[in-house]
């Protein structure tokens, strides 16, 4: 009987960490989503350069991270701090994922829009799932083929509109688009060596804290500075704070909770919500060949997972 109640009370448990996960998931995805769109609103309303935008999200950000390792867990910053190999190990995640991420992403966004750019972001899958099969020495599995088929189909139909002759998407918008999925394919391995040692927050604060000063000082963002009036810098402050440090917060903690494949499926919503956004807010439009490449790309995320 009591093993029982107390098998019971581990099975309650865990369902209710699956859950806590799940909204922590469609939470932060959400918040991805609609940070992608607030940033081309700056960008388009303001002529906000990219570049600035990166740089003042990455030296803002950076704190909150730091703050919320010295809360969580005093000391581990300092710690990594005095780690060389693992500060070498964080500035390669700085460099790779997050400069790279961060700059690609906002490009792919002004080039295109919010929407587009958040699914060419998905095509970050197929260079994670080529790692996966090199390190592993395996061949694809007949569905990940499949995802792979209808990931080229999707992207097919949103470089061109179903067109072959022309290109529906701007020559930067499609190079752009494609190194954000480079980039988010380094986003999702690079840092898994330091998140499993130091933990989100100090890695996160860090790598953000090393990209920002890389960026100020080779973009030096006081020379492109942005006439801001006070929406523009509330939606900025919103930016930082929800868009950036709560979304990643939140996404990962529900991968942690409610596991990586689960939250994989579940972060398809940050794409959903740009898309929805891009039509509320901007007024964007989509053409049927736009929104089916979509839709392909979407069940490409479902069958590599």
């Amino acid at each position: 009987m009591a093993e029982a109640l107390g098998e019971g009370l581990r099975d309650e448990r865990h369902r209710k960490r699956i859950l806590r996960g799940v909204v922590c998931t469609l939470v932060g995805g959400t918040f991805w989503g609609i940070n992608g769109t607030a940033s081309k609103l700056l960008m388009d309303a303001y002529a906000v350069d990219p570049l600035w935008l990166a740089c003042v999200r990455e030296l803002s950000a950076c704190w909150l991270f730091l703050v919320a390792a010295r809360v969580t867990d005093k000391g581990q910053t300092a710690r990594a701090l005095r780690d060389p190999r693992s500060l070498v190990g964080i500035f390669g995640v700085s460099l790779g994922a997050i400069l790279f991420s961060q700059v690609a992403y906002l490009e792919a966004i002004d080039w295109t829009n919010s929407a587009t750019a958040t699914v060419m972001q998905s095509l970050g899958m197929l260079a994670v799932l080529a790692y996966v099969c090199v390190k592993m020495r395996r061949s694809p599995k007949r569905r990940e083929a499949l995802g792979v088929a209808l990931a080229l189909t999707g992207t097919y139909l949103l470089a061109t509109g179903g067109n072959p002759g022309q290109l529906s998407l701007p020559v930067g918008g499609l190079v752009w688009g494609l190194l954000c999925a480079a980039a988010s394919a380094c986003l999702s391995i690079l840092p898994a060596r330091q998140l499993a040692k130091w933990g989100n927050f100090v890695v996160n604060g860090l790598a953000f804290l090393f990209a920002g000063v890389i960026l100020l000082l080779a973009y030096r963002p006081w020379e492109h500075m942005p006439r801001l009036d006070v929406p523009a810098v509330a939606l900025l402050a919103f930016m930082v704070v929800v868009g950036t440090f709560g979304a990643y917060a939140l996404y990962l903690q529900g991968v942690k909770d409610a596991g990586s494949m689960r939250a994989s499926l579940l972060g398809t919503v940050e794409p959903l919500t740009a898309t929805v956004t891009s039509v509320l807010w901007l007024g964007t439009s989509f053409s049927a060949a736009d929104l089916v490449g979509f839709a392909l790309v979407l069940a490409m995320v479902y069958l590599t997972t």
